[in-house]
């Protein structure tokens, strides 16, 4: 089987939502790293600035993404966009990393209409330590604020609130792995992208949960052991939605074909939780 029909097979049961174990674990070839000056048009003026304050006092900066045609009577998917230690401040601006700046893309905004919540930690959403063959990841205060964020707003605008999801590269994997286990009723589905997951003992938390995880085969700074780990505990614990797509020789980086990456983008935004 050649690479390119390889990586086809993978897209389209993922659209289409097939669950078979013959396509829930795939190992990918042949994908660069995804350009660093790729999103370098998009300005974080595209992103409106807003602050909210959390029932403990804390005040959580965060950019919006709002959707381009946002019509009365009409409710839209919301995103937690989840940012890496590089984002870390009080500027309210370094959290818009590539991920981030992905959504705001003509032809991606176009398609996806949906509220875009990018809050900014001003210190670390997950904790894991330093690498270890049992390495795993653990909300901080801060991430606890970001689930508080996303509920109020979700009060306060048309969000479908069937059709909220997490997805999150690098420390912003290892959150968006988190979110689910600080408010399991809260989201449809994640997408933790080259981060470090939970222990196995929250594996039943997931058994239900549309789960695609994203990870470089060669990640040094995060390996992809612990995701190989909790999938597995997963599976064991009766899950049949998580799909791992693991690409051969990526280090820590994201793959190229995230963007524009419609085949992750409609996989995700064709999950409800029921």
């Amino acid at each position: 089987m050649t690479i390119r029909r390889y990586a086809v097979i993978l897209v389209y049961a993922l659209v289409t939502g097939c669950t078979s174990s013959a396509v829930q674990q795939e190992r990918i070839q042949g994908i660069r790293p995804l350009g660093k000056n790729v999103f370098e048009s998009v300005s974080a003026n595209e992103f409106q600035g807003e602050k909210f304050q959390a029932p403990d006092g804390t005040t959580v900066s965060y950019r919006l993404l709002a959707p381009s045609h946002l019509k009365a009577g009409t409710i839209y998917p919301l995103i937690l966009q989840l940012h890496g230690s590089g984002g870390i401040g009080e500027d309210n601006v370094s959290q818009l990393d590539r991920l981030a700046k992905s959504w705001a893309m003509p032809e991606v905004r176009e398609r996806y209409q949906a509220f875009v919540l990018i809050p900014q930690f001003h210190i670390r959403s997950a904790n894991y330590g330093p690498v270890t063959p049992d390495q795993k990841s653990e909300p901080s205060e801060a991430l606890k604020s970001a689930m508080e964020l996303v509920k109020d707003f979700s009060s306060r605008h048309p969000v479908d609130q069937s059709r909220t999801y997490a997805v999150g590269f690098s420390m912003g994997g290892s959150a968006a792995w988190l979110s689910p286990m600080l408010e399991p009723s809260l989201f449809a589905a994640i997408v933790p992208i080259s981060g470090i997951a939970p222990d196995d003992s929250l594996a039943s938390i997931y058994r239900n949960l549309p789960i695609l995880v994203i990870h470089g085969g060669s990640d040094s700074e995060n390996p992809i052991t612990s995701d190989r780990r909790f999938y597995k505990s997963i599976k064991d614990a009766g899950g049949q939605k998580i799909v791992l797509r693991e690409y051969e020789g990526l280090d820590h980086d994201l793959p190229s074909d995230i963007y524009p990456g419609f085949w992750w983008r409609d996989w995700l935004f064709g999950k409800t939780r029921r």
